[in-house]
């Protein structure tokens, strides 16, 4: 199943969204769980640490819903991945080191491993939309240069003309090949 960012909405998110925040807090939870078992045996270090990076993947998910724009939504799900990707190398060396064992360390590595995918889709599909909206933001500021007596079709053409000869290169919208029949 693809849980790349959809159109779909579910009470104001979108799918991969909402499963993003509920998968991280599952995370959060079970390592929270977990951090008490290790302080119980004395074991400080790692759970502080393992502890912080887990319920930094759930913050920073939640506080990426309110961002003050596209930069910052980006960047608040980066800093997701980062933590993800060290609360996963944390369950490793719990492993390692003999403090939970391998059915706990898969069920807890499986859901890293989804929110990892996840956020690394949701983060490329919001580099490709806030590149495609740079993109036409600089056609739509160009249409207002081209003679209002053409049409609003052949100003966007003429815009892309302006754009191609500013750049020397391709400007046009990409579009998949139709196939030959």
């Amino acid at each position: 199943a693809k849980f790349v960012v959809q159109y779909y909405r579910n009470r104001g998110a979108t799918i991969a969204e909402s499963k993003l925040r509920e998968l991280s807090m599952e995370l959060s939870a079970g390592i929270l769980q977990l951090t008490k078992e290790l302080r119980a045996k004395r074991e400080n270090v790692i759970s502080n640490q393992i502890g912080r990076s887990a319920t930094s993947i759930c913050a920073n998910i939640a506080e990426s819903k309110y961002a003050h724009g596209r930069a910052d939504f980006i960047a608040k799900l980066e800093i997701s991945l980062k933590e993800t990707n060290e609360t996963s190398k944390w369950l490793e060396m719990l492993l390692k080191s003999d403090y939970i064992d391998e059915a706990r360390y898969k069920i807890l590595d499986r859901k890293c491993s989804t929110i990892r995918f996840l956020l690394v889709k949701s983060i490329t599909t919001a580099k490709e939309n806030l590149k495609s909206k740079n993109n036409n933001t600089k056609v739509h500021h160009l249409i207002r240069l081209v003679p209002r007596h053409l049409p609003l079709g052949g100003r966007l053409r003429k815009a892309y003309a302006i754009l191609y000869h500013c750049r020397g290169g391709p400007v046009w919208p990409s579009r998949k090949p139709t196939p030959s029949a």
